[in-house]
């Protein structure tokens, strides 16, 4: 297994720097999209005089400082999304790379709830350790130590995102015995119709909500092994995705479970979601 290798090895064991160099891409392409939808459904007006978001930043930071954030806000969306298609094309791809982590570090300063932003900051600092960021759209394959290291890194923070967030579920009885699921798709079935910015914000497919949308015991029995399949698959990817027998069947069941997540929000996980399966290219033997 190639991470033992580079572990034992102190990281000098080569490997593929195109592997990473292939997730510089898809780190670049996620975050330009991040950063465009951030520009609709009010973000474009969000520290603008009299709004709420700028009402706390007032509370947060004190007068002066949230003006100052307010004055910048509009240029920095607009930069940070050029930076982030930049690093995806490979243009100035170290420099376009800090633009877009400062970028995205902004978002702590007014998001309730910035999860995403510090996974983005995580697995862009992997690509701020790189040796080889690579230039354009050309994925090198010389076999060269210059990205194990972040490589490593990438399978390491992966895995515990993986470890952590089944154990965050095994100790949640909401979770494990599938009320949560069953009870959140029951909302939404019965409230979508109210809901602001329903497009794009949530995809739950008409077949879930006619079938699986109420609280019998039977939806609830289904949503319990549901919640079990998460679980286990949660354990099982990190190893699964190192094993080059079981990889194709990992990655395939990877974006399965990422794609159904992103169904209950779209706009909210498609950073986790896109960032999450980018980095089985980290996995590769």
């Amino acid at each position: 297994m190639w991470l033992v290798d580079a572990l034992t090895s102190g990281f000098t064991h080569p490997t593929d720097p195109g592997r990473l160099q292939l997730f510089r891409i898809i780190f670049g392409t996620v975050l330009t999209a991040r950063f465009a939808l951030a520009l609709g459904q009010g973000g474009w007006d969000r520290l603008v005089p009299g709004s709420l978001s700028l009402h706390l930043a007032e509370q947060r930071f004190g007068p002066r400082q949230a003006r100052l954030l307010a004055s910048v806000y509009r240029p920095a969306l607009l930069i940070r999304t050029t930076a982030a298609l930049a690093l995806a094309l490979g243009i100035a791809p170290r420099l376009a790379l800090l633009v877009v982590l400062a970028g995205a570090a902004m978002e702590l300063l007014y998001l309730k709830s910035p999860n995403a932003v510090r996974y983005t900051l995580l697995t862009g600092s992997c690509l701020l350790v790189a040796g080889n960021l690579g230039n354009g759209l050309t994925i090198e394959h010389a076999p060269s130590a210059a990205n194990t290291w972040a490589l490593c890194l990438l399978v390491l923070i992966t895995t515990d995102i993986y470890w952590n967030s089944a154990w965050q579920k095994l100790r949640s009885d909401q979770f494990r015995t599938g009320l949560y699921l069953a009870q959140w798709v029951h909302t939404y079935t019965q409230v979508r119709n109210q809901l602001p910015h329903r497009r794009g914000q949530y995809a739950v497919p008409a077949f879930v909500r006619r079938h699986l949308g109420s609280l019998t015991d039977r939806d609830i029995r289904i949503w319990r092994l549901l919640a079990a399949t998460v679980i286990a698959a949660e354990l099982a990817l990190p190893i699964a995705l190192l094993i080059p027998q079981t990889m194709p069947y990992a990655v395939a069941a990877g974006i399965t479970m990422h794609a159904t997540f992103s169904c209950l929000k779209p706009r909210q996980l498609i950073t986790f979601s896109g960032l999450t399966t980018g980095t089985y290219v980290a996995f590769v033997a």
